[in-house]
């Protein structure tokens, strides 16, 4: 055979190998494994090679996007998600720091990408699997970790933020770098593990296992938000059943007393919210924010319309990021508040498209759960329901495994039950939306 004859032959076995599903299943799981890792990664590499690992990673999805063009056809991402990436993008007109915020639109954008190309090539408990196999493997090693650290040599590990006091029942963050970022891959970890073992894609012995894993990992970190998002969630959860075994033509009755009393109980946790910071014992915590809060806040006046300019994750080397630290040396990564970090970066408009983009993504994805007979359409409402309120007190929706898996279920809902769809009430449009 001819030398162009070989190059014709791999070349065309590697098409074929960029066809297939597996290979597919493969990028998304690798996605999801380097969102996820971000800390290790970033810890080993630095941040070149981490970049570089998410450039080979969009270059492996584009050209498999081309070669299976013909077979896939999820159309276009979520106008609203759209809409917000494009508002992010336009504010490096404006911005004082634009180098940087051309950076952090590339990093909004890669991670995106990433997550509608996992909605396009994978189905709703495909993905749950993807996430149940990395989360697993996350918080299992984490969890290892802090066993080794904290009590077979009783030391901290300081190259991974790893503190060694699991002994003392925490907090832990094992490899997420903090605690609340450990808790919230927990969290969509327990999610995770729960589909699989209801819908029996993965053996109950190891649904069980990563059940246990999760739930100590949630209970060690003693994160007062975790531990209330932990509580709500389960509450949701609940919910859905309930949802689920109510006819259809009562369920939109049934869906308005619940967001009712959803929002008595808000107002409660507001009127009672000192008494809560003290039963979660959350004041220092609290404290902290409060001061960072309080700065940020003086400064969004100077551009409320239209932010700051698009940072992502902050650079505390530039201006006004240089001055926003709460207390002593310790530089903010974040607002530790997803929403007044949009405030800030993005301003008014940018922060009422934000939060119209997490309602219609958390609405479809709940009457999506409530209609449809198979559990796993409750995965992308549960996991939204934890990064909604995780944001209260972290910005992890914004950047990496946060915003990667926002996008997943926000394209994966807007797939499955488009806008038009999702406010029929009629007990025939149920009833064809169930079918």
């Amino acid at each position: 055979m001819s030398a162009s004859g070989e190059r014709a032959g791999v070349a065309d076995a590697f098409l074929g190998l960029l066809r297939t599903p597996r290979f597919s299943a493969a990028l998304a799981t690798i996605g999801a494994g380097t969102a996820a890792l971000n800390y290790l990664l970033v810890k080993l590499t630095g941040w070149p090679g981490y970049l570089a690992v998410l450039a080979a990673l969009v270059v492996l999805m584009v050209t498999v996007l081309i070669v299976r063009r013909d077979e896939l056809d999820g159309g276009l991402p979520p106008i609203s998600l759209l809409v917000f990436a494009g508002w992010a993008t336009i504010s490096v007109v404006w911005s004082q720091y634009q180098w940087v915020t051309v950076g952090g639109i590339a990093y909004l954008v890669v991670y995106a990408f990433i997550g509608v190309f996992i909605s396009l090539t994978r189905d709703t408990i495909q993905v749950v699997r993807t996430w149940g196999d990395v989360l697993r493997v996350v918080l299992g090693v984490s969890l290892a970790l802090e066993v080794f650290s904290g009590i077979l040599i009783d030391a901290p590990i300081p190259f991974l933020g790893i503190g060694g006091r699991i002994a003392e029942f925490g907090p832990i963050s094992g490899l997420a770098q903090t605690r609340n970022q450990l808790g919230l891959l927990a969290l969509v970890g327990a999610v995770s593990f729960a589909t699989e073992l209801r819908t029996r894609s993965v053996r109950p012995l190891v649904g069980i296992l990563s059940l246990v894993t999760a739930a100590v990992c949630i209970v060690l970190t003693q994160s007062p938000i975790i531990l209330g998002t932990a509580a709500v969630v389960a509450a949701a959860a609940g919910v859905l059943y309930g949802i689920r075994r109510v006819r259809p033509d009562r369920r939109q009755i049934w869906q308005f007393v619940i967001l009712g009393a959803a929002l008595v109980l808000i107002g409660l946790a507001w009127v009672f919210r000192s008494a809560l910071v003290t039963l979660f014992n959350a004041q220092g915590a609290l404290d902290y924010r409060l001061a960072l809060w309080n700065k940020v806040f003086a400064l969004v006046p100077s551009n409320a319309i239209e932010g700051w300019g698009w940072t992502g994750r902050w650079h505390p080397d530039v201006a006004p990021y240089l001055a926003l630290t709460a207390s002593g040396d310790r530089p903010a990564s974040s607002a530790l508040n997803a929403y007044l970090d949009v405030l800030f970066q993005l301003g008014i408009v940018g922060l009422v498209v934000f939060v119209g983009m997490l309602g219609l993504a958390f609405t479809r994805s709940w009457l999506l759960a409530g209609r449809r007979r198979s559990v796993m359409y409750a995965w992308p409402a549960l996991v939204l329901a934890a990064l909604l309120l995780v944001s209260l007190a972290e910005s992890s929706i914004l950047v990496e495994f946060g915003w990667l898996s926002f996008v997943v279920c926000c394209a994966t809902a807007s797939r499955e039950l488009s806008w038009r769809t999702a406010l029929r009430a009629s007990p025939g449009a149920n009833a064809i939306v169930d079918g």
